[in-house]
């Protein structure tokens, strides 16, 4: 368990600093507006990582499967996104996936140069 806890921190360290490198560009290339949109996701995305983090550390041989409620929290987002005029759902949906580029940023590294044991 050690080995997850140390993964799961990684991660959200990882997503955290992308955060912060992606939201400056974005304000100075479109405006300030579409840059909080993107933390918007972006954060949205963190409190995913968490959710399926905690989820996959109650899987035992009683619960064989993860629950599926934070999908809610990503449809409720876009929906709210949808409706509101201050929220742009592009922005925030690229925001969203910033997890899954940090994700991609622990990986790599780890799949093109093995460390010998």
């Amino acid at each position: 368990m050690e080995e997850f806890y140390q993964l799961k921190q990684n991660l959200l360290l990882a997503t955290l600093v992308l955060t912060g490198i992606i939201f400056i560009p974005v304000w100075i290339v479109y405006s300030l507006n579409t840059a909080f949109n993107y933390l918007v996701g972006a954060f949205t995305g963190i409190v995913y990582l968490r959710m399926l983090a905690k989820d996959v550390e109650r899987l035992s041989e009683q619960k064989k499967s993860l629950s599926s409620n934070r999908f809610a929290l990503f449809a409720g987002l876009i929906i709210i996104a949808s409706q509101w005029q201050n929220l742009h759902i592009m922005p925030i949906f690229l925001g969203f996936l910033t997890y899954k580029a940090a994700i991609l940023v622990y990986v790599l590294p780890s799949t093109l140069m093995p460390t010998s044991k």
